[in-house]
């Protein structure tokens, strides 16, 4: 399947920042699963300062605003190749060792939430592919899918203790869960493909654990399946901090006001 992309993010100032530096994950890369027929990266109030690849394999545009700017866009557009691979990745793409994937963050901290979770897949639970699907839908069951109560600094034991999030969460408590299993397991950012819409408020993102003997296998709480050839891989990291469309730091400012807007479309 071809898709194509379409992702603008606007910021619109009162007062202009002084000051800011942004570090841009939107652009993908190519995998067992998917393989990039085209990408550009268009700006506008900005200008790109350099690109390079990090410490994860993510491809990186550091992008910084101009001083007297009010208005800033940031854009992508690009047609990439999907295949479904039942979720399953084999080319670990040159990625730290798989043991900095069982390290918990102030993201996927374990708490009380988190081990009631895993507690219900029973004693000395099994390390294959048949827990991990199990864990996925608990987590669907736990996280009642809702853009209300959640944000990009919730954590997995918050998002348990609300009852509700968005993906975001999702792949964050199955992260937290899948280590204390003592999976590997890394958050992914990118895109999907809904069968019901072109326009999407934001990108996607699932979770994906290391199994033994075939690789990285994703699995998407918020729709209870393993990706296929709807999604689109951009980034990935311990959790949205590392992998999220955008971050950085800005000194100024004042009275931001963020539009997003992502087409994703066969």
């Amino acid at each position: 399947m071809r898709l194509r992309i379409d992702h603008t993010t606007v910021y619109n100032y009162e007062k202009a920042a002084v000051y800011a530096l942004h570090q841009v994950r939107k652009r993908p890369h190519d995998t067992d699963a998917q393989t990039v027929m085209a990408w550009e990266l268009v700006l506008d109030g900005a200008k790109l300062e350099a690109q390079y690849v990090d410490h994860h394999g993510n491809h990186v545009d550091l992008v910084s605003i101009e001083p007297d700017a009010k208005r800033v866009s940031i854009s992508c557009q690009g047609e990439v190749e999907t295949r479904d691979t039942a979720g399953v990745l084999t080319n670990n793409r040159m990625v730290p060792p798989l043991w900095l994937y069982r390290r918990f963050t102030p993201l996927t901290k374990v708490g009380k939430g988190v081990r009631g979770l895993v507690s219900q897949l029973g004693k000395d639970p099994a390390l294959n592919l048949e827990t991990l699907h199990e864990l996925m839908n608990m987590i669907a069951e736990a996280v009642v899918y809702d853009t209300q109560p959640t944000g990009p600094n919730t954590t997995a034991e918050e998002a348990l203790e609300i009852g509700h999030g968005v993906c975001q969460d999702h792949a964050h408590v199955f992260a937290s869960a899948a280590r204390l299993l003592g999976f590997p397991a890394r958050y992914v950012g990118g895109y999907m493909m809904m069968l019901d819409r072109v326009d999407q408020d934001a990108g996607h993102a699932w979770a994906e654990a290391w199994v033994e003997g075939l690789g990285w296998v994703g699995f998407d709480a918020a729709n209870r399946v393993c990706p296929d050839e709807r999604y689109i891989q951009v980034a990935t990291g311990l959790d949205y901090r590392e992998a999220g469309p955008m971050t950085g730091v800005m000194y100024g400012g004042e009275r931001e006001v963020l539009s997003v807007n992502v087409q994703v479309q066969q």
